[in-house]
């Protein structure tokens, strides 16, 4: 951590006041008047946490907004007023994570464009063109309301600013739109704050090299800041994401978007992109979810820079192909212009930024289907039968028989996931759950008078299946192919003895199931069902739609749900134990990618990525001695030709082995040591054994 943070990092870990406040504002307002639509009431419950809460501003903060004025000491409140608050929010409700709560990237553009008056003018314009639809009037209403809350908390904001440019800066922006590089930062990241305030999670800055460059180019222009003055504004802003860690013990993912084409289609790397890069490394912590769209267009230092970032150990960014990605938004229909203004929210899932409903996904556990087919549509593991008898296996005499009823069993697996995705989607009326400040910077919630979840965004949301497992499907397809059906090395009936057992007594049968061909090794033996599996879980996926009308996508990843995932999934055919983890994301079984890195990225680019329009997730782990100067354009070059040839992501832990190892049996010696999970970073001594061990078992490339 660069030490002029420090300071910062040591007051946001400052001892913190006890009791979580925000129901006790929220709260008043709903109390204020009992008498409004449930829209109004939680817009006033809005502007009452806005208004009335404490502010804090750090010694040594530059841009303004925290979490911390929510904690109350005891003896600062009323109890019983905090009780009827907690209560009265209770049975308001709110809308969660699958009910498109958050996991979203505001079109901070139009923040900065048109400010808060400039809103405020589009706020009254249309609530005239709706004049007649007391809805809407209403809807518009509450914008305003909120609004008007957002000018409050920048001027209380001011009154407690450390510095006579923070108070003016707050003030500039509670009145007009920013015009420079710190107004506009400052305006952003207090938006930011607003969403964690009302509780959000995994709010994304989106393309923030691209929405702040023209207010960065003029400042530097004007020599009001230099490069090295702003990018420090923003590692001060971003060092903050560390205070939900601090004050509640959890990581908010806060995905930030740099490079990638604008859409003009000419490439959006600039000076800035660099500034964040610079800004997340002397952060050094978990918190900034960097994400980084790597182009054929790009400058060629762009990527040996984020590389140079991730060889520091903290993992990111992630790496995103570019062209792969804009292709698989475009084809869902968007026009090119936005899909090509696509970020991520979360950990890598795919958003048009600003434009569409909030994200939402859930986790599609591909390798249990294989065990219900192998067991009659019955559990292994607990004896009840949770899926469909697609017949004796033992009866089926070829390979394509076998996958038949795979597919038979994957597909009403399918049904019934939408079923329910669908029926916990349709349980909420949107009209009781409104988010007029998220909508406010929407496009285009404002103009056509709705909610950001009420038809208000130009594109409905797309929910993510996360089909786990590829390695493990691939492994174990090929598994049963070379030795049940082309060798005849193992019986059906042996097979599925094995593994009810366990491979308990069937050591022989196992290991004829671990020497079968493998994913990660370019063999077409094992990779044909890693692209099979794609093509079939995208195309069954892709005929389903949302109750709003959006996609049905899926995304090859897991983030740590393979470890839970095989907990609950007998032994595999590809040798896996029962109980164990299954494969990873988008990666090859941990230890059976044995040829050596280039291999391996030629089978991972072998499916046709465009089809998982959500995003993936491949992690691969160097060692330290990579990132050298002397071996880092090996590495530049190997993933150069990763995207040329069709990957759509990696992500790579920079850490050895030797130091995990050492970290899990001495965690006091390594506090600070950051590392790439699934999707995300997090401190390494903090996670759960079993992550710990899942991350040390990944296979580890010494050289390229």
């Amino acid at each position: 951590m660069d030490e002029k943070l420090k300071p910062l990092y040591n007051e946001i870990y400052s001892p913190k006041k006890a009791v979580y406040a925000a129901n006790l504002y929220k709260g008043r307002g709903y109390y204020a008047d009992l008498s409004v639509s449930p829209a109004r009431a939680r817009a006033n419950a809005f502007s009452a946490l806005l208004s009335q809460s404490e502010v804090h501003v750090y010694e040594n903060d530059l841009i303004a907004g925290s979490l911390r004025g929510l904690f109350l000491d005891e003896g600062e409140f009323d109890p019983s007023e905090l009780e009827r608050g907690n209560a009265v929010c209770g049975a308001y409700g709110e809308r969660g994570f699958r009910e498109q709560a958050d996991h979203y990237a505001p079109l901070y553009s139009k923040l900065l464009s048109r400010g808060i008056p400039g809103l405020l003018e589009d706020i009254a314009e249309s609530k005239k063109k709706y004049i007649n639809d007391p809805g809407k009037v209403d809807f518009l209403e509450c914008c305003r309301v909120s609004m008007e809350a957002f000018r409050t908390l920048l001027l209380n904001y001011a009154d407690e600013a450390n510095s006579p440019e923070m108070k003016e800066t707050l003030e500039a922006v509670a009145y007009s739109a920013p015009k420079t590089f710190r107004q506009a930062l400052q305006l952003v990241w207090m938006a930011h704050i607003v969403f964690a305030m009302q509780g959000l999670y995994a709010m994304a800055f989106g393309r923030i090299d691209q929405y702040l460059y023209p207010f960065y180019k003029a400042d530097i222009e004007a020599g009001r800041e230099s490069c090295e003055s702003a990018e420090t504004l923003i590692a001060n802003a971003f060092m903050k994401i560390a205070e939900r860690r601090a004050f509640t013990g959890g990581d908010d993912v806060c995905n930030i978007c740099i490079g990638g084409v604008r859409p003009d289609g000419e490439n959006g790397v600039n000076e800035l992109s660099y500034a964040v890069l610079g800004a997340v490394r002397r952060c050094n912590i978990p918190g900034p979810n960097l994400s980084a769209r790597i182009g054929s267009g790009d400058p060629a230092e762009f990527l040996p820079e984020c590389l140079k970032v991730i060889g520091t150990g903290l993992g990111y960014p992630a790496l995103m192909n570019d062209e792969v990605n804009v292709d698989s938004m475009a084809r869902l229909g968007y026009p090119i212009e936005h899909a090509r203004d696509f970020c991520m929210v979360g950990c890598i899932e795919n958003l048009i930024e600003g434009r569409q409903e909030p994200w939402n996904d859930g986790r599609f556990d591909t390798p249990k289907y294989i065990e219900l087919t192998l067991n009659r549509g019955v559990d292994m593991l607990t004896g009840k039968k949770t899926g469909v008898d697609c017949g004796d296996p033992a009866g089926f005499n070829t390979m394509e028989q076998f996958m038949d009823a795979y597919k038979k069993q994957l597909d009403i697996a399918i049904k019934g996931y939408v079923l329910n995705i669908n029926a916990t989607m349709k349980k909420l009326n949107p009209k009781n759950f409104v988010n007029p400040f998220m909508s406010c910077i929407t496009d285009d919630c404002i103009g056509r008078g709705l909610d950001v979840c009420d038809g208000g965004a130009l594109y409905p949301g797309n929910h993510g299946a996360a089909v786990m497992g590829i390695g493990t499907v691939a492994d174990s397809l090929a598994a049963i192919e070379k030795c049940v059906y082309d060798d005849k090395t193992v019986t059906m009936e042996e097979l599925v003895a094995a593994l009810r057992a366990d491979f308990d007594g069937f050591e022989e049968t196992r290991r004829q199931l671990l020497s079968a061909p493998k994913y990660g090794n370019n063999d077409d033996y094992a990779d044909k069902y890693a692209i099979e599996f794609v093509d079939f879980l995208a195309a069954r996926f892709d005929s389903y739609k949302t109750p709003n009308g959006g996609h049905f996508v899926i995304l090859c990843a897991a983030n740590t749900s393979n470890i839970w995932s095989g907990r609950n999934t007998a032994a595999t055919p590809d040798g896996r134990r029962a109980r164990e983890p299954i494969s990873d994301a988008g990666s090859p079984t941990y230890g059976c990618d044995r040829s050596g890195v280039t291999q391996t990225v030629l089978s991972l680019v072998k499916p046709d990525y465009t089809k998982v329009s959500g995003g993936s997730v491949v992690n691969q782990k160097f060692t330290p001695n990579v990132f050298t100067e002397a071996n880092l354009p090996a590495l530049t070059a190997l993933l150069r030709v990763y995207f040329a040839r069709g990957g759509q992501e990696m992500q790579i832990n920079s850490v050895s082995r030797e130091t995990l190892k050492d970290a899990m049996e001495h965690p006091e010696k390594y506090e600070n040591l950051v590392v790439r999970v699934s999707g995300f970073s997090a401190y390494f001594t903090r996670l759960d054994r079993s992550v710990q061990s899942d991350i040390l078992e990944r296979t580890e490339h010494s050289a390229v």
